[in-house]
C-alpha cells in the first residue's frame, strides 16, 4: 500500500516507515507460493488477469496520481528521456491493461509437449515445458514493468519478487497493491508477486545471493546496474543490456524506404532500447543519401554528429568521436559512419554495438543474407526499423526484457523464455 507523503522543500517525499520484510523471508513465501501458481489452470490464470485489468481500469486515476506524486520527485535536471519512461497517463494505462490482455490471449505454455518421439526399444521421450520456480525482476523507471513482468511470470506459472527503481516507488506500489487484490480475490497465494518496497542498494545485494530459493533474475535498466548485478549476483540472470542499434544503408537501397526507416528507427520514440543510434552509410551513396537524412532529422532537433567523411558532406554537425560509436543516447542525437561497404558496416556493428538490434536496408538478397549471418545480434531486421524489436511486435504479447545473452532466451523475452524444458520418459516394465 501507499505510504505517507508530507512536503519537504516543495516536494512530496516518501516517509521511510521500516516496515520491509527481510529478504530471505520474502524468497521463502515466494518459492513457496512457486509451488501453487505452477499448478493453476489455463482457466485461473486467465480469469486472475482478467481481475487485474480490472482493477488498473477502474483505479486508474489513483495510479495517475501516484505516478504524479513520483514525476513530482524528480530532479529537475532529469532527462526527458527517463521522464518520460516513468510517465503514466490514460493512454499508457490503456496500453497496460491492452499488454495483460495480450497475454491472456497468448496460448499457456505449461505442459507444452514438444519432440515427442519413440525410440527402438519402445521407450516414448518428450520435452515438457515448465516454470522455472522464482523469478526476481530488478528494474528502474519503467512503472508498466510491474504489471508486465507480474503476469508474464503467472502465466508462466511462475512466482515473482519485483524490485523497481526509487524514482517509480508510489506507482509501484499502487500497481502492486491491484496485484495483491487480483490474486486473492481469485483464491491465489498472495506471494506469487511481491514487491521489495525498500529500494536501497544494500537489498539488492541480498536479493541476489538468494540462490537457494530464488532461481532467476532478470534485470532491467542502466549499465551500472548491469555492472553492479554481475559483480554481485549468485543467480543465474537472462540480461538486457542496452541497446545501441544501428541501420545500415547499403550500396543497394531503396533511398525512399532507406529514409523513412532511418527517420522512423531514430525519432519514433527517443527513450527506447530499440530506437537507432548509428546510422551507417555505404559511400557508393552516401552524397546523395547524407544530405536527404540529416535535412529530416533537423526537421525533428536531432542532433546529428558525423565521422570526418560525413562532415565533408555535410558540414554543419557535430564530430563524432570514438566514444560516440558505443554511445546509447536514449535521446534525440545521432550518430552517422560512412564506410566502404557491407563488411566495414558488419565489422563496425559487431566491434561497437550492444548485440541488440541491427538493421539493414539493401535490395540486394545477397547483402541481406551477408548481413544476418555475420551480424551477431538478438534481433537483425532486413528493410524495416529497428523500432519492431519488440514483444509486441513479435507476436509474443507483453515481454519482460530485451535479452542479449546467447543462452537460454535471446531477444524478446515472453512466455516460453519464462519456462524450461524437462524430459519425460515413458516406459511399459523397460529395464536396462
Amino acid at each position: 500500500m501507499l505510504v505517507s507523503h508530507e512536503t519537504r522543500a516543495n516536494k512530496k517525499e516518501i516517509i521511510n516507515i521500516n516496515t520491509q520484510t527481510p529478504i530471505i523471508e520474502i524468497a521463502k513465501k515466494a518459492n513457496l507460493a512457486s509451488q501453487n501458481v505452477s499448478k493453476l489452470s489455463s482457466k485461473t490464470k486467465n480469469y486472475l488477469l482478467q481481475t487485474l485489468c480490472e482493477q488498473i481500469d477502474k483505479n486508474r486515476s489513483e495510479v495517475i496520481l501516484s505516478n504524479k506524486l513520483d514525476l513530482d520527485n524528480l530532479a529537475s535536471s532529469t532527462k526527458e528521456s527517463f521522464r518520460d519512461r516513468l510517465l503514466l497517463d490514460n493512454t499508457r494505462i490503456d496500453n497496460m491493461i491492452s499488454s495483460v490482455q495480450d497475454i491472456i490471449n497468448l496460448p499457456d505454455p505449461i505442459g507444452q509437449m514438444l519432440d515427442i518421439g519413440v525410440r527402438p526399444n519402445g521407450l516414448e521421450i518428450k520435452k515438457v515445458r515448465s516454470p522455472i520456480g522464482v523469478v526476481g525482476i530488478i528494474y528502474e523507471s519503467r512503472p508498466n514493468v510491474t504489471t508486465d513482468a507480474s503476469a508474464l511470470c503467472i502465466k508462466s506459472g511462475n512466482s515473482v519478487i519485483l524490485r523497481g527503481g526509487s524514482e517509480a516507488i508510489n506507482t509501484n506500489l499502487l500497481l502492486s497493491k491491484l496485484i495483491q487484490k487480483s490474486l486473492i480475490a481469485n483464491s491465489v497465494n498472495p506471494h506469487s508477486v511481491q514487491i521489495i518496497s525498500d529500494t536501497s542498494r544494500d537489498l539488492v545485494t541480498e536479493l541476489v545471493s538468494t540462490d537457494k530459493y530464488i532461481d532467476l533474475i532478470i534485470p532491467r535498466g542502466s549499465k551500472e546496474l548491469l555492472k553492479f548485478l554481475k559483480a554481485h549476483s549468485k543467480i543465474p540472470m537472462i540480461k538486457h543490456l542496452d541497446g545501441n542499434c544501428h541501420v545500415f544503408i547499403d550500396d543497394f537501397a531503396d533511398l525512399v524506404k532507406a529514409l523513412k526507416i532511418s527517420i522512423n528507427s531514430k525519432t519514433n520514440r527517443f527513450g527506447v532500447c530499440n530506437a537507432a543510434e548509428t546510422l551507417i552509410v555505404s559511400k557508393g551513396i552516401a552524397s546523395e543519401f547524407v544530405p536527404k537524412v540529416v535535412n529530416e532529422l533537423s526537421k525533428k532537433n536531432v542532433t546529428v554528429r558525423g565521422c570526418d567523411q560525413t562532415k565533408k558532406i555535410v558540414s554543419n554537425i557535430e564530430t563524432a568521436s570514438e566514444a560516440d560509436w558505443y554511445e546509447e543516447y536514449l535521446g534525440p542525437i545521432l550518430a552517422i559512419k560512412i564506410v566502404s561497404g557491407i563488411n566495414e558496416a558488419i565489422d563496425h556493428i559487431n566491434h561497437y554495438g550492444s548485440h541488440h538490434t541491427d538493421a539493414i536496408v539493401s535490395e540486394s538478397k545477397k547483402n541481406q543474407n551477408i548481413f544476418t549471418q555475420a551480424v551477431d545480434s538478438s534481433s537483425v531486421i532486413i528493410n524495416a526499423s529497428t523500432r519492431f524489436a519488440d514483444g509486441f511486435e513479435y507476436g509474443l504479447g507483453a515481454e519482460i526484457g530485451i535479452s542479449t545473452d546467447k543462452i537460454h532466451a535471446r531477444g524478446p523475452v515472453g512466455l516460453e523464455g519464462l519456462t524450461s524444458l524437462r524430459w519425460v520418459v515413458s516406459g511399459d516394465g523397460h529395464i536396462k
